[in-house]
């Protein structure tokens, strides 16, 4: 079964509402903000008509949802992908409203999403969609309103066609009205490996916190795109052995430790690890079910469920994807003694190199790649604590922690602001 296989299409947004309920409860959030709180702020939809190579003209679907603004602009990716729908988009501009607050960047949370399957079109199709699926944001987007960045399936490239199409609209250039772009026009040094090094970091910190050295440590991966493959170099580098990797060709195992250099030259040349001569192939059920430190699901979401989650045998789970395990799934790894360390902890670094991309554009000045990595592991690693003493104090699990952190501080904002009028 490969990575897409094994991703259930249950109701994202049900899970997301019930994480924010569950957390209102704990934390004894006033109803005012609570009712604010379930709503997005904006929902566009909009229509796409985009002229194929062959000449027909495709009208696709795109969404954008901005959740919360009560803490700065909204922040969050773009995905090109056939599974996208409204209620998907929202729970995950809900979790970046979560994340950016666990990290305390000031941001509130957006996403946005076309339906379609990029893997099947052009590069001058992609480009035409994404231009004028741009032309229908400009309202709503800019770099004191909704930044956005790439998500699944799209990419720098995507972003540098993002800004120029905002910025030919406006008149002048404005590199801060994304973030992901790159290099040449505003992007930001370390970018590239920023999700995957900030679940390093957090997942080094879960790991020491949990009595287990990170030399020689076992992990898995699931998902080997920029997020996992990142994630999977770093940690080898930091002495841990990847025992198994899996992507949408499925997957593979090798218990003395995969060569992630080279299936990371392998992937790029090839797009997927199929046919690598180095591992026993596998299913993702079975990778799932590997014994091992720590396992990273970093693909799509509700990939740990009710019905598999009691055959995880990891002893740490570091949710390098959104939304990778359902509620029912993570009560089963809690109560089965599981350390979890949720989404929007753990894949947070990307949102905030991101952050560290749109002060660059802002104020013309730019950092070296050292920089930015040691200013993310100091965020990463104090909001790590940050969670880690909240779960102390309540005597909770890590997500409950992060829920409570989270939503305490928007709340906070909010209570302070006011409601309009």
């Amino acid at each position: 079964m490969t990575v897409e296989e094994g991703a259930h299409k249950d109701n994202v947004l049900d899970f997301a509402l019930q994480q924010l309920d569950e957390t209102a409860e704990i934390i004894g959030l006033h109803p005012d903000v609570h009712a604010k709180l379930r709503k997005p702020k904006r929902a566009l939809t909009v229509s796409i008509p985009t002229r194929m190579d062959d000449g027909h003209l495709e009208v696709f679907t795109g969404y954008r949802v901005q959740h919360n603004m009560d803490r700065g602009p909204c922040k969050g990716g773009i995905r090109y992908h056939p599974s996208v729908d409204m209620d998907e988009v929202t729970a995950l501009a809900m979790w970046m409203t979560w994340k950016c607050a666990v990290v305390n960047i000031p941001y509130g949370g957006a996403k946005g999403g076309v339906i379609c399957d990029p893997t099947n079109m052009s590069d001058g199709e992609i480009e035409k969609l994404t231009r004028r699926f741009v032309s229908e944001l400009v309202t709503i987007i800019g770099p004191d309103q909704d930044i956005p960045a790439p998500d699944v399936n799209t990419n720098e490239r995507i972003m540098g066609w993002l800004m120029d199409t905002y910025s030919m609209q406006k008149g002048y250039s404005v590199p801060a009205v994304v973030t992901g772009k790159p290099i040449a026009i505003g992007g930001s040094l370390g970018r590239a490996k920023a999700t995957g090094r900030g679940i390093v970091f957090v997942a080094r910190e879960a790991l020491r916190v949990s009595g287990i050295p990170v030399e020689g440590a076992r992990v898995v991966v699931q998902g080997f795109g920029n997020v996992g493959g990142a994630f999977a170099e770093l940690i080898e580098e930091m002495g841990a052995t990847v025992i198994a990797i899996s992507d949408v060709s499925g997957g593979l195992y090798n218990e003395n430790g995969l060569p992630i250099g080279e299936l990371i030259a392998y992937a790029k040349k090839n797009r997927v690890i199929e046919g690598f001569d180095g591992g026993d192939v596998i299913s993702n059920d079975e990778l799932l079910a590997l014994e091992c430190d720590v396992l990273v699901p970093a693909a799509l979401e509700n990939v740990i469920t009710a019905e598999n989650a009691d055959t995880v045998q990891a002893k740490l789970v570091v949710e390098g994807a959104n939304g990778p395990t359902t509620p029912d799934g993570h009560h089963i790894l809690i109560s089965r003694g599981i350390y979890v360390v949720p989404d929007i902890l753990a894949n947070a670094g990307g949102v905030t190199v991101s952050y560290f991309e749109w002060c660059q554009g802002i104020q013309k000045l730019f950092w070296q790649e050292d920089e930015v990595n040691r200013r993310l592991e100091d965020i990463m690693v104090r909001a790590f604590h940050d969670v880690h003493s909240r779960s102390e104090v309540l005597g909770a699990d890590m997500r409950a922690a992060a829920m409570a952190l989270a939503v305490e501080r928007v709340a906070e904002a909010i209570m302070a602001r006011g409601i309009y009028p």
